[in-house]
């Protein structure tokens, strides 16, 4: 590469260009992926007053089952879309901005429309639905330039971690406290996010990897991947049942605080923060020791533990011990988040990163989905303790299950290390 003179146009931004431009977008890329979860998460301590306001008449867990699950499912649809796009444009930027306007839009017209009293549930969760299948493009695309990024997958999936973990560290309390001004406060903070992710999408320069040979993040192009690289089911399957716990504890988890505890908006809001804040502090670092040791470790550890501290807060006495516990589960999630997105993109052939990184999202998008639907029916049927038990247990069995099979992996084959 040649050297820069003063005369010569910068080029710090670009691919294979020094650290510096990469360090900056880095922090650019991760405030996006900050941004879209603060926002989303924003809405989770107080669905049950949202809802109301927003006119559904059925029980809690049906209604609210419908409203989060609507957004999924536009996440799932959708995230293949707009990787289809990003490879056959060659650019991911423009789509991010694209994407966040959008989700912008819904959540002004969920806040307008929506509590408006003019229109019924019904199209609530249309619009809804809408609103994710915007969304999702800008956090998929954000994440996946991540991947395009140097200085070591471990920390730039550590940087996407903590940004997640960020996000909905602060979203939860802060999201409490807006609906204590408010109800519909949340949605209207939500857009003016949206807004600014917009705005940050054209800070950053488009690294998409020079011999992309046009694959896309459709589902087909996906069981194309992980037919070709079949190890991928591994991550995905951490991924899924990781993400299983979130949306539970994202729906479930708030009505069982205020259902055992009498938890307050604000009091939910602060009990799901006592999760988001250690995993939100310990992402980054979590990234960059799985690039020092290796990813086995903390994806097979982290799991398990992770799994036996969410079955721990079903049935802890006190509201104090529910916040302890809840620590203990970002922590423990805080392990094994980054290394088992970062083995993703170990695994996956440079010129399928970022359909195997979409794969993982549409994963996560199911696994979430699946905490929020499959949770509501587990507690109707069986009660809190059962469906604490379940998702406890299923992420146990993964790590269980999967040990063997990490073992078996060979890293030395891909650039799984950065130790400069």
């Amino acid at each position: 590469m040649a050297s820069a003179t003063p005369d010569a146009p910068d080029t710090s931004d670009a691919p294979g260009a020094p650290d510096g431009g990469s360090r900056r977008d880095r922090a650019v890329l991760a405030a996006t992926v900050f941004a879209v979860l603060f926002a989303q998460v924003l809405l989770y301590p107080g669905v049950p007053d949202l809802l109301e306001a927003l006119g559904a008449n059925s029980p809690v867990l049906d209604a609210g089952t419908w409203f989060l699950g609507a957004e999924f499912v536009g996440f799932v649809l959708f995230a293949a879309v707009w990787g289809a796009l990003s490879d056959a444009l060659g650019r991911r930027r423009p789509l991010i901005a694209l994407g966040a306007l959008g989700g912008a839009a819904g959540y002004a017209v969920l806040a307008t429309l929506g509590a408006s009293g003019r229109v019924g549930f019904t199209a609530v969760l249309v619009f809804r639905f809408v609103q994710g299948t915007f969304t999702i493009g800008a956090f998929s695309l954000a994440l996946t330039m991540l991947t395009d990024l140097d200085g070591g997958t471990g920390r730039n999936m550590g940087a996407a971690g903590i940004a997640i973990g960020g996000g909905t560290a602060l979203g939860a309390p802060i999201g409490g406290r807006l609906y204590a001004i408010d109800t519909l406060a949340p949605l209207w903070v939500a857009s003016a996010c949206l807004l600014g992710v917009a705005g940050l999408a054209f800070a950053v320069t488009d690294r998409v990897p020079a011999d992309d040979d046009g694959s896309s993040e459709s589902p087909l192009a996906v069981l194309g991947a992980l037919g070709r690289t079949p190890v991928l089911a591994l991550p995905y399957a951490f991924g899924l049942i990781d993400r299983l716990a979130a949306g539970f504890f994202a729906f479930v988890g708030t009505v069982y605080f205020q259902t055992t505890f009498g938890a307050d908006t604000a009091t939910t809001g602060l009990l799901l923060g006592c999760f988001f804040a250690p995993f939100a502090l310990l992402q980054y670092p979590s990234g960059v020791l799985s690039d020092r040791i290796g990813r086995v470790g903390p994806i097979a550890i982290g799991s398990g533990l992770f799994g036996f501290a969410v079955i721990a807060v079903g049935f802890v006495p006190s509201v104090l011990l529910a916040g302890a516990t809840m620590a203990l589960v970002g922590i423990f999630g805080a392990l094994c988040a980054p290394a088992t997105l970062a083995l993703v993109s170990d695994l996956a052939a440079e010129r399928e990163r970022g359909t195997a990184i979409g794969g993982f999202n549409i994963v996560g998008s199911l696994g979430f989905l699946g905490g929020i639907v499959g949770g509501a029916v587990v507690t109707e049927a069986a009660g809190f303790d059962v469906a604490f038990l379940v998702v406890g247990l299923a992420e146990v069995a993964i790590a269980l299950v999967a040990l063997p099979l990490l073992l078996r992996l060979d890293l030395t084959t891909v650039p799984t290390f950065e130790r400069g």
